[in-house]
């Protein structure tokens, strides 16, 4: 049988392909983080905050942008809402993890009673807003150098390793279930990072 060079690979064997190496950094290369929140003062500010950063960032209102963008986009990481328009922020975490399961994915919501759920989902980190932006982005940077086996491990419920953060206000840093024996691993706030008061995510 002839193999045809010229045959295109299939989107998301490229995106299965490019994930397999999902701690690899290459200099000069910065990593794409799709931020996927209805509130457009949310989107905006999480934009700037992580371009200072050195990331590229896209933008999504609603889960069929978001998936236009994931289809056309190589996607290091992404900020996932839950309360979205037309699908809601789990459908669309379904989803993500189904084309792609090496993504690294962190939840970003209002509510407060997600972190079972996110535990037994396997999501990378979970963080109620408002949020701790020093915390948000020493969590990015950790899931983005995270090990393939840690990943599969947590999506295949092998452990339940979450990161969570509380909300800002709260400060605390309890686990929601203390009877549960699940990690709930809280970072702690690094002390040479820059201020984000008056960004529009904290307040």
């Amino acid at each position: 049988m002839t193999t045809n060079l010229t045959t295109k690979p299939n989107p998301g064997e490229e995106r299965m392909r490019d994930a397999r190496r999902p701690g690899s950094t290459t200099p000069g290369i910065k990593k794409n983080i799709l931020v996927l929140d209805d509130d457009p003062q949310v989107r905006e500010s999480l934009r700037k905050v992580l371009q200072a950063e050195g990331y590229e960032v896209l933008l999504a209102a609603n889960g069929q942008e978001g998936l236009e963008q994931f289809d056309s986009t190589h996607i290091d990481l992404l900020l996932l809402d839950l309360n979205l328009p037309v699908k809601s922020g789990w459908d669309l975490f379904e989803r993500f993890s189904s084309t792609n399961p090496l993504l690294p994915i962190i939840i970003i919501t209002g509510r407060h009673n997600e972190y079972n759920l996110a535990a037994a989902a396997g999501v990378g980190a979970l963080m109620e807003k408002p949020l701790d932006v020093p915390l948000l982005l020493q969590t990015i940077a950790a899931l983005l150098v995270e090990p393939v086996e840690a990943r599969l491990k947590r999506l295949v419920g092998l452990n339940n390793d979450v990161r969570y953060a509380p909300p800002r206000r709260t400060a605390s840093t309890a686990c929601p279930d203390p009877d549960s024996e699940v990690m709930h691993e809280t970072p702690q706030k690094p002390s040479n990072v820059r201020s984000y008061s008056g960004w529009g995510i904290n307040e």
